[in-house]
């Protein structure tokens, strides 16, 4: 094929391809069944003629900005949020859309600064994982701007995808009975400082604990008051340094009795734990135990962490497409469920004795 000396039409990629133009749209738009053949042709004709389209017209035609917000609340500070950021970048990108993030910082005015400037930008939709204020979200239904809650939903209208946590948490639970121990401690998130989701009234964290709870006592464990330790998963000013797990860490092992295994609800707090451990002598998983939650910092410890993995390219992924059928009108459920899963690594092993 020749290349082309000037900007490409569609008519001439399509010529070259020898498809309709219709095919070459279906092709850049990524809609619709294509022929494997057809789509080669295709995509082999736009990089002979250095084909663009025509984006401004486009967005004329359309009234569209092709363009996706996204808030999250530190980027810096948790890699579960850098993992959903690039997962909803990547899709936008194939998806010929291009992606503005805003952090937050758990602040309600920054929160509503972001979504103000999105408005002024005319995003065609925003994603937020997670929104500190109801009505920060709410503000884009005057604007006509759809809104997706990934994570956690503050409100009953915006679509929502989120990781079915008991199951996970449940799984964590049976794999350290399972290996024998009895005195498992649970270091996680106080449901009273973290909201409840819109529509179905429980939170992340009431899924967890109940995950525990229900999981010592089907296999007949008491749940002890002192091996339950609640607060926050991190301080966001503390860049996830791994305080918060160290202190519970630290109260655990000086209870006369310590627990043999630690499921922390969190890789940070995990990392804190891990960090208290080490402090104290304790051989992972020879003396105690531990398990994380997320598997984002899981992989690069030592030793490596088990942890229960969320879908987190999924989460962003699916948040993208809720975000894609809003703006085109296409129906779509109001909310997805995706699986987390148990990956077994070093961090875990028979109890002691």
């Amino acid at each position: 094929m020749r290349v082309a000396s000037k900007s490409a039409t569609l008519i001439e990629v399509a010529k070259l391809a020898g498809v309709s133009t219709a095919t070459v749209n279906r092709v850049l738009k990524q809609q619709g069944y294509i022929s494997e053949e057809a789509r080669e042709k295709v995509l082999a004709a736009v990089a002979a003629t250095n084909y663009r389209p025509n984006v401004v017209a486009r967005n004329l035609r359309t009234q569209r900005s092709q363009t996706i917000g996204l808030m999250l609340t530190a980027i810096t500070v948790n890699p579960f949020f850098v993992g959903v950021a690039h997962a909803v970048e990547a899709a936008a990108i194939a998806a010929g859309y291009r992606v503005v993030i805003f952090n937050h910082g758990g602040s309600d005015s920054y929160e509503r600064h972001g979504v103000e400037t999105f408005i002024a930008q005319r995003v065609d939709a925003v994603l937020f994982c997670t929104a500190a204020n109801p009505a920060n979200v709410e503000l884009l239904a005057g604007a006509g701007i759809p809104a997706i809650e990934i994570e956690r939903s503050l409100t009953e209208t915006a679509r929502f995808v989120r990781v079915n946590n008991y199951v996970g948490a449940r799984a964590a639970i049976d794999h350290l009975v399972g290996l024998g121990h009895r005195r498992i401690a649970f270091v996680g998130g106080d449901p009273a400082l973290y909201p409840q989701d819109a529509a179905r009234r429980r939170s992340v964290e009431e899924d967890r604990l109940a995950a525990y709870r229900d999981g010592m006592a089907a296999h007949g464990l008491d749940m002890q008051a002192d091996y339950v330790r609640l607060g926050q998963y991190y301080d966001l000013a503390s860049d996830g340094s791994g305080a918060e797990g160290r202190a519970h860490a630290e109260v655990l092992l000086a209870l006369p009795t310590p627990p043999t295994a630690i499921f922390a609800t969190c890789d940070i707090l995990a990392v804190g734990v891990l960090q208290a451990l080490y402090k104290a002598g304790k051989r992972v998983p020879h003396d105690l135990s531990v398990v994380g939650f997320d598997d984002t910092l899981a992989p690069y410890l030592a030793p490596q962490l088990t942890t229960v993995a969320q879908p987190i390219a999924e989460l962003g992924r699916q948040g993208f497409e809720m975000a894609r059928a809003a703006i085109d009108k296409r129906d779509m459920q109001g909310e997805v469920v995706l699986d987390a899963g148990l990956v077994i690594r070093q961090s875990t092993g028979p109890a002691p004795g």
